[in-house]
């Protein structure tokens, strides 16, 4: 499968982003997706994770109450609304498909090319 993440860009602290990411090339369906992040100098950490029909989703302490993962299983798409943004949110952020429902990047088969978001204080 592949996937082509969208939405980043440039907000203040306090602000909301929407990313996108396009699956093409599989069933869609079938996958576990997940959307995680990299800021540089540091390793690459989940943000949010949602299982195959969206019943059931995961997310990083760090994110909880502000950052919300959805799919759309019609569109093969995959979103994650972030809301009440810090610059600490500041990284280059992923979507990715995986045969399983994990938090943990190494499960994850299928990476899009990233989008940056940036948050300034």
């Amino acid at each position: 499968v592949q996937l082509q993440a969208s939405g980043g860009g440039s907000v203040q602290a306090g602000g909301s982003l929407r990313l996108s990411c396009a699956a093409s090339g599989g069933t869609f369906s079938t996958y576990g997706m997940g959307w995680f992040r990299q800021a540089p100098g540091k390793e690459r950490e989940s943000v949010a994770a949602i299982s195959w029909r969206g019943d059931s989703s995961y997310y990083a302490d760090s994110v909880k109450g502000r950052f919300t993962i959805s799919r759309d299983n019609t569109r093969n798409m995959l979103y994650l609304q972030m809301n009440s943004l810090k610059p600490e949110d500041t990284a280059v952020y992923y979507c990715a498909a995986s045969e399983v429902v994990a938090a943990d990047p190494k499960h994850y088969d299928y990476w899009g090319q990233g989008t940056q978001v940036t948050v300034s204080s």
